[in-house]
């Protein structure tokens, strides 16, 4: 059965993480995605360690480029905009996604206001840091940048201390990413409805703001600032993560009744109870809780917490969650077909369907060499003297 976005059709100008991320879902789940690269100043995730053995492919690159086909143009080539022009009116591609500062695409002549004159019903994503209009436009950023921004760095992590770097970016995948897969859907969707395009304006530091959520939404309530370790789950409570007998961790979540009395009653302390997770000598509850908790191994306390319903979990590493019997049970790792014929294990597509399940045909390629390229320019009609001729005067470069 076809995907559950076949049908689409989706021009790919996104590089790093949060683009190429957002259009592996749709690649994922059936639309057909062409990423255009540059063969003269490619991606730095082309130079990320490691490589698949025996190629110079990343393996990032082969994960975010799942599913795609790719061809390079020199987009400074006016000839670029043509070929474009061409994917658009002759190939059905409708929907845009690019991640250039703002301004860019319009001077290479492939702006949301030009490509609409030859598409009226055109998609147009443009992902940034800061969005397409306000203070800072065009200001250079990245993950950590709309992070602290955002206000969320302010009240993470112990009190006193540095805010924590996370280890993943948040901001890229979830505030960028996710917020493109959805401003585009929604798009899409309008423009079933409607019969009109439009264009979307995606900031990932926007997406980073709307993240403060609860504490944002008290605080434009009652104007107190938070803090870290002054709320529930910032460490203002017994909501944390606690060191084991041999140096690993446990996280602890049970933050209703009925999870902290099974935790209290886990660790061997009944007489905790009925402080709940916010304990009138929270400073000394916890450091006890610490203590105890130190007393067994991580798997020692495991054994006990799997068969107790106290919001209870082990911090895994990756080797670890391999192994692990949820990650293998929902069949979040997947073995994806090289282009040696090798099967590459990537994580999978996180959403479960009854019918249109996601598809993993093929690993991304090295995007820079732009393996689609000939097909793609024979798809649109262009000869193999033509194609021979751009070649040698650095359209594809």
């Amino acid at each position: 059965m076809p995907g559950a976005l076949s049908g689409l059709k989706i021009l790919d100008f996104t590089t790093l993480l949060p683009g190429p991320y957002a259009t592996m879902f749709f690649s994922d789940l059936g639309a057909d995605v062409l990423k255009v690269a540059s063969a003269s100043r490619p991606d730095i995730g082309e130079h990320s360690k490691p490589f698949l053995p025996g190629t110079d492919v990343s393996a990032s690159v082969a994960y975010l480029g799942r599913n795609k086909r790719c061809m390079t143009l020199n987009l400074k080539d006016p000839r670029s905009a043509e070929v474009i022009h061409r994917l658009i009116t002759l190939q059905g591609y409708d929907i845009v996604i690019e991640q250039f500062r703002p301004g860019v695409m319009a001077k290479l002549n492939l702006g949301y206001e030009q490509l609409r004159k030859i598409k009226p019903d055109l998609i147009y994503c443009s992902l940034t840091g800061y969005g397409q209009s306000g203070p800072m436009t065009d200001r250079a950023g990245h993950d950590i940048n709309y992070i602290a921004r955002s206000g969320i760095a302010s009240y993470s992590g112990k009190r006193g201390e540095v805010p924590p770097l996370l280890a993943m970016q948040v901001a890229d995948v979830a505030a960028g990413s996710c917020n493109a897969v959805i401003g585009i859907l929604a798009s899409v969707i309008y423009r079933r409805e409607s019969g009109q395009g439009q264009y979307i304006d995606v900031s990932m530091t926007d997406g980073m703001m709307a993240f403060n959520t609860f504490l944002g939404a008290s605080f434009l309530t009652d104007g107190k600032v938070p803090r870290p370790e002054d709320n529930f789950v910032n460490g203002g409570s017994l909501y944390d993560y606690y060191e084991t007998g041999d140096g690993e961790y446990l996280s602890f979540g049970g933050l209703e009744p009925q999870f902290s009395r099974n935790f209290f009653i886990a660790v061997g302390r009944p007489d905790l109870i009925s402080g709940g997770v916010t304990p009138p000598e929270l400073s000394k509850v916890k450091e006890e809780i610490r203590e105890i908790l130190k007393s067994k191994s991580r798997d020692e306390w495991m054994q006990i917490f799997d068969s107790t319903d106290a919001c209870v979990e082990p911090v895994l590493n990756l080797e670890e969650l391999e192994r692990d019997k949820l990650a293998n049970a929902r069949e979040m790792i997947v073995r994806v077909p090289a282009a040696d014929g090798r099967m590459v294990k990537q994580l999978a597509n996180p959403i479960k369907f009854s019918k249109t399940k996601p598809e993993y045909r093929f690993t991304g390629g090295k995007p820079s060499a732009g393996i689609d390229t000939r097909a793609v320019m024979a798809e649109l009609g262009y000869s193999e003297d033509e194609i021979l001729n751009f070649t040698d005067t650095g359209l594809f470069d």
